[in-house]
């Protein structure tokens, strides 16, 4: 299933502002935003939370790569050009969780 298909399974994520991504330390790691260019991965990011008990853990960063689709390969083939999916990929190797946290809109 491709990305736009996926993002229209997914809960809506118009009752956010924003979601934190905290580290254990509960320091603020990234910030996506409910704006144009980040609406899908707020909708990611806010589905694999509330799956995982409002955490991102490795498989749940394994899951939003699955959900990303056909993106992933341009995020492997270009670091850096889609930071949200450059962040599962690191987070789906890894060992540790982070907490996601809800801003309200």
């Amino acid at each position: 299933m491709n990305f736009a298909d996926r993002l229209k399974q997914l809960p809506s994520a118009s009752h956010l502002a924003a979601l934190h991504l905290a580290g254990a330390d509960g320091q603020v790691l990234a910030t996506i935003e409910n704006k144009p260019g980040q609406g899908g991965s707020l909708v990611v990011y806010a589905a694999l939370a509330a799956l995982y008990g409002g955490s991102i853990t490795p498989a749940a960063a394994s899951l939003g790569l699955e959900w990303y689709a056909e993106h992933v390969a341009d995020a492997r083939a270009f670091p850096g050009k889609h930071p949200n999916i450059d962040r599962l990929l690191a987070w789906a190797q890894g060992t540790e969780s982070y907490r996601a946290q809800p801003v309200a809109a």
